[in-house]
């Protein structure tokens, strides 16, 4: 796996941390109620929820990827899945309300243990979160050849990337609070929404272009016919 790899993998990972969604808003208010620390512990939570889809994912499409890896089709089942979770993003209200909804005062009292597990299954109970790891380990796993050390690395660099912005946020948590007007939060979601359609789209493209015209050595020889 080269550097160009683990670029991507970071720049994935900041741009998953700004998903809006329940978590990203459970995260800000935990920061600002409870400290930094608490957010930490809730933010690990989250990363283990991620993780263990993650592993499902994997260890679920392991088998047919080994089958289909060099088949083009295969960009076309990865678009579908992103392009479905695009939309949802996209069409979603519901991030949007929970922005409207004042802060509820919480005992400091922190049990991080608690904490930990609501992260966990916060994120874990979001099925379209399993959906989109899926999507993206069918059209990552291909390019890295299906290499369990370089798919661990490059989903390791997501997650890290993905930690330490969640970091930024917790401790900017108050000034993001107050900048998350409803106006915003709907921006920001139909941004990402889109972009994910974008992604989704231009693999389902891919899905539809024969094997041989995917071969970089293949379109030069024709330009020079």
């Amino acid at each position: 796996m080269d550097f160009y790899d683990i670029k991507n993998a970071i720049f994935l990972g900041f741009f998953l941390s700004f998903m809006i969604g329940p978590v990203f808003f459970m995260l800000i208010q935990t920061s600002i109620l409870k400290g930094a620390r608490a957010a930490i512990v809730f933010n690990i939570g989250v990363v283990l929820g991620d993780i263990a889809f993650i592993v499902i994912a994997y260890l679920g499409s392991r088998h047919l990827l080994e089958k289909i890896k060099d088949d083009p089709r295969l960009f076309f089942i990865g678009g579908l899945i992103l392009v479905i979770y695009g939309l949802i993003t996209y069409f979603d209200k519901t991030s949007k309300k929970e922005a409207e909804e004042p802060l509820i005062r919480i005992p400091v009292n922190n049990n991080y243990l608690k904490l930990l597990l609501k992260g966990f299954f916060l994120n874990f109970i979001n099925i379209g979160v399993l959906g989109f790891w899926l999507g993206l380990i069918v059209v990552i796993g291909p390019t890295l050849d299906m290499n369990p050390r370089h798919i661990f690395w490059y989903f390791t660099a997501i997650l890290c990337s993905y930690f330490v912005t969640d970091l930024g946020k917790i401790f900017l948590a108050k000034k993001l609070k107050n900048n998350l007007t409803p106006a915003v939060v709907y921006k920001i979601k139909k941004t990402m929404g889109a972009l994910l359609i974008i992604f989704g789209v231009a693999l389902l493209l891919k899905g539809f272009i024969p094997k041989d015209k995917l071969n970089i050595d293949h379109f030069i020889e024709n330009v020079e016919q």
